[in-house]
């Protein structure tokens, strides 16, 4: 599958056609090799002079950098290392990345990449991806005719309104896209050529960033309503234009928006929403895990879920499909699972409730039965008193919100709970593990949003999965461009986290832990790939549909791997040269 990039690395026999020479591909980081280019080809592409005499390997290269980042102490000096990596050799930074994924999730991705996000136009070095604001109107597709390549298959587009749990962070947002692309070609090997980091960067209303000297974004507060809709509704039009084969993926906007664009979109364009449906997978996937680890089906759970907004209602609405797959229907599928936000349990009648969480209230008799009526408390204490939950979902953005009372009373009645406070960062988790862990002593199956070190109870090790999207996406998104599928469907959601889970090793159960060990990525993201492929085949969506014998195959050879190839001289380019993806001859 050439289009997906350079293929056939491993074999040796390829080679790559270089149209530059001298400094300008010295400073070119999809062609660069430093000092990693041979004595024949700096002769060749004329190097002469420009680099040190000794020739170095891309895995010397890569222990080279690997100390030299170690030696920052600060995680976000580690981020800054590895986006000036990034920015000066792509091969580079995709080699150590992948050889120490475990290690630099954390960097690349939450927690860090929330920190990098508030202080994006003070620590700011070089612009990566494109920036889309009021001023384009009218010339979106010339702006996303200035993307540094040509055949994008992957877009990564967020208007910046709810970054993780930190909210709006404006122009800062656009570390969220950067870093969900480099664990796309970290995990999916999609070609870093092929993908585009978006910001629709239409103002703010962080009063911070706005009287901030050094605030990079469109200084203005933030865009709604009509004009809103009308810049994002030519934003993918001109997507369908330039870049017609690419999948969209919507990240970090607010819940209202979040629903309102996916719905209106997922037709119309390939496009998923990786904070509604990316989390709802993740989430139910640890829900099936830990369905195995306790011995009872998922059917028999008692589901409570602590957030409404985006990623609540999302796992809320895709867990509620599996188990009606399960069995469950009627009366006994409303009352499995029970939603709260910061006002308490969502009854119908409550008139504060929105649209969105309509579908997810108790009806008022369910309410009355388990004694939480209209003039009781409806709090997290009581509703777990009265529900007596098996498993605890937090997404609320609220640290601190599973109290040491309400744990303790979910305790009582279950032998081993499932808590999952899975809000991100760090710093908004609704409770940390060893709490949890203490609260119920040792007994909890605990996952979370953001990384968390192991804890010591009782002797024993308990190692805490990391409900992380990274788990997910990347796999739907290299499934979705190899069946090059019309639509992603819930279906797909729902294969990738019946997958997921599968993935979880009975060795990682015992270990506590509800997900594999992220250095299992790529084989992970491999097998959800196919998962997802199948499942676009077998509902019709794939406009590529293959059978299960050439799935394999195909993922395989659709994954990029960042080897250094052989380098020929090729004509020297002309007006477009930068956006030229590295050709095989």
């Amino acid at each position: 599958m050439e289009r997906y990039g350079l293929k056939g690395e491993a074999s040796g026999k390829k080679r790559v056609a270089v149209p530059y020479r001298g400094i300008r591909l010295l400073r070119n980081p999809m062609y660069t090799k430093g000092s990693a280019f041979t004595q024949e080809e700096r002769l060749a592409l004329g190097l002469g002079g420009l680099l040190p005499h000794g020739v170095t390997t891309l895995d010397q290269q890569a222990r080279r950098v690997y100390a030299s980042i170690q030696c920052k102490q600060d995680p976000l000096e580690k981020y800054i290392g590895l986006a000036g990596l990034q920015d000066r050799n792509e091969y580079l930074f995709y080699r150590v990345l992948i050889d120490h994924i475990q290690e630099f999730l954390p960097i690349i991705y939450t927690p860090t990449v929330g920190r990098a996000c508030q202080e994006f136009s003070h620590i700011f070095r070089r612009s990566r991806g494109l920036w889309i604001t009021p001023e384009h109107r009218g010339h979106v597709a010339e702006m996303l005719k200035n993307a540094p390549f040509e055949d994008v298959r992957l877009i990564v587009v967020t208007d910046n309104e709810r970054i993780l749990g930190l909210g709006d962070q404006g122009a800062g947002g656009m570390g969220i896209p950067i870093g969900k692309l480099a664990l796309y070609t970290a995990a999916a090997g999609i070609p870093p050529w092929q993908t585009l980091p978006v910001s629709l960067d239409v103002g703010t209303d962080n009063l911070d960033l706005l009287e901030d000297e050094f605030y990079l974004g469109w200084r203005a507060p933030r865009l709604r309503g009509p004009e809103y809709d009308s810049l994002v509704d030519e934003f993918v039009q001109a997507v369908k234009t330039c870049f017609p084969k690419a999948l969209l993926q919507w990240e970090d906007f607010k819940k209202f928006n979040a629903f309102r664009l996916l719905e209106r979109y997922r037709k119309e364009i390939t496009s998923f929403n990786d904070d509604i449906q990316g989390t709802s997978a993740v989430g139910v996937a640890a829900l099936l895990a830990g369905a195995r680890a306790t011995g009872i089906p998922l059917r028999q759970h008692r589901i409570l879920f602590l957030g409404a907004g985006a990623a609540g209602i999302g796992i809320a609405r895709l867990i509620r499909g599996v188990l009606a797959q399960e069995g469950l229907e009627g009366e006994a599928l409303t009352a499995a699972t029970a939603s709260l936000d910061v006002q308490g349990l969502l009854v119908e009648d409550d008139p504060a409730l929105d649209p969105l969480q309509k579908p997810f209230a108790w009806p008022v008799a369910l309410a009355e039965r388990m004694g939480l009526g209209r003039g009781q408390k409806r709090d997290l204490l009581s509703v777990v008193r009265a529900f007596k939950p098996t498993m605890l979902i937090g997404t609320s953005g609220s640290p601190g919100a599973f109290t040491e009372a309400a744990i303790r009373e979910m305790a009582l009645h279950v032998e081993r709970p499932l808590v999952l406070p899975m809000s991100n960062p760090t710093s908004k988790s609704e409770a940390k593990p060893k709490d949890i862990l203490a609260w119920t002593e040792g007994r909890a199956l605990v996952a979370t949003g953001s990384p968390f070190e192991p804890v010591i109870v009782g002797g024993k090790e308990h190692r805490i999965g990391q409900s992380n999207n990274v788990f997910i996406f990347p796999g739907v998104g290299l499934g979705v461009l190899v069946s090059e599928a019309r639509e992603v469907t819930d279906a797909m959601f729902m294969a990738a986290a019946r997958q997921l889970a599968e993935e979880v090793l009975l060795e990682d159960l015992e270990g506590g832990s509800l997900f594999p060990c992220t250095g299992r990525i790529r084989e992970v993201t491999t097998h959800v790939a196919a998962a997802v492929a199948r499942e676009a085949r077998d509902s019709g969506v794939a406009q590529h549909p293959l059978e299960d014998a050439a799935l394999e195959q195909a993922i395989a050879e659709a994954m990029w791997n960042p080897n250094y190839l052989p380098a020929d001289p090729a004509p020297l380019s002309g007006t477009e040269e930068d956006r030229l993806a590295p050709a095989l001859v």
